[in-house]
């Protein structure tokens, strides 16, 4: 269907398209200024921020995430040059708030954004969440699974977060990917880690990682191969499966993203993970999440302005294989 057909059906609501209309850093507060999810009939997809970081195992902060995030995304534009697709003019996306989650509990925080994934996806075909730490993935991906069945993985990230347990705690930010793989949530088979890197407590967490099914791709390998490979392994490897992209901003080396929880130097340039989600484009992207801004740490919005970006490469990636 031509994008002139799909747009005769229903009337888009948008962001103001002019930088004349209203000041860039005036406006509504929403992600990028766009609607808000009781403004709109039905989204294809539905940004959702998810305020929570009490399974943090370093620097605290990203509760704070969202709201940051939100704020630089006023900087976006409406047209994606890389993959050459205006988002919100090819689909409908709204701004579904905050989740109210509680920072006292782990469990009933979790059980809650589960349970406020699974009723917006009753109004949004897809849904983009901007955490929080990394513990958010896990509920996100019960309420994928709950949809689509077992998702393939393309998690950006220097760590693999497939750890048993932090500090006994097995629900925490180092562990989703694990507990996902144990409860069947993903296609281990087409899941893969992208931007591993620096130091980790034993050699054997490369082993345990491998044993659940999931495939690796280090810094050193983006280095080394080159972008285009790469980008030729992970959609080899992921095929046809649906797919749930997270990205851990700390996949950033520390100059480009140093407002997270747990930076290790010697990680991806902004362009290189930008490059490497256009070549994924056309996956069957059925939900994602950008996760680990901690303002607090950040310096002139860098982070911020980074997540706002990959946030929108990941709206362009669903528009572009929309069409």
């Amino acid at each position: 269907m031509s994008e002139d057909a799909a747009t005769e059906k229903r009337t888009i609501i948008m962001p103001p398209n002019s930088i004349q209309a209203v000041p860039r850093y005036a406006g509504a507060s929403t992600f990028a200024r766009l609607p808000r999810i009781d403004e709109v009939d039905r989204a294809d997809v539905a940004v959702l921020g998810v305020p929570f970081d009490s399974g943090t195992s370093y620097r605290p902060g990203a509760r704070f995430g969202p709201e940051a995030v939100r704020a630089a995304s006023k900087l976006l534009r409406p047209f994606h040059i890389g993959l050459e697709v205006e988002p919100w003019v090819t689909m409908q996306i709204a701004d579904a708030g905050d989740v109210g989650v509680t920072p006292f509990d782990i469990a009933e925080a979790i059980a809650g954004i589960e349970q406020a994934a699974r009723a917006l996806s009753t109004r949004a075909d897809r849904i983009v969440a901007i955490g929080g730490d990394h513990t958010i993935a896990l509920p996100m991906l019960r309420a994928a699974h709950a949809q689509h069945g077992p998702v393939a993985l393309v998690h950006f990230d220097a760590h693999f977060d497939t750890w048993d347990n932090l500090f006994g705690a097995q629900t925490v930010h180092g562990t989703p990917f694990r507990r996902a793989a144990e409860e069947g949530l993903l296609d281990v088979g087409g899941s893969a880690h992208v931007g591993i890197r620096s130091t980790t407590p034993s050699a054997q967490d490369f082993t345990d990682d491998a044993e659940l099914g999931f495939a690796t791709f280090t810094t050193l390998d983006v280095a080394r191969r080159g972008i285009d490979d790469i980008i030729d392994r992970v959609r080899t490897r992921v095929g046809d499966r649906p797919v749930y992209v997270s990205i851990d901003i700390d996949v950033l080396d520390p100059a480009h993203a140093p407002g997270t929880g747990t930076p290790e130097p010697g990680g991806l340039s902004t362009r290189e993970l930008q490059l490497i989600l256009y070549g994924l484009a056309d996956l069957h992207v059925i939900g994602a999440d950008v996760v680990e801004v901690a303002p607090a740490y950040d310096h002139a919005q860098i982070t911020a302005l980074a997540a706002a970006g990959v946030t929108f490469d990941l709206l362009a990636m669903m528009a572009k294989a929309a069409r």
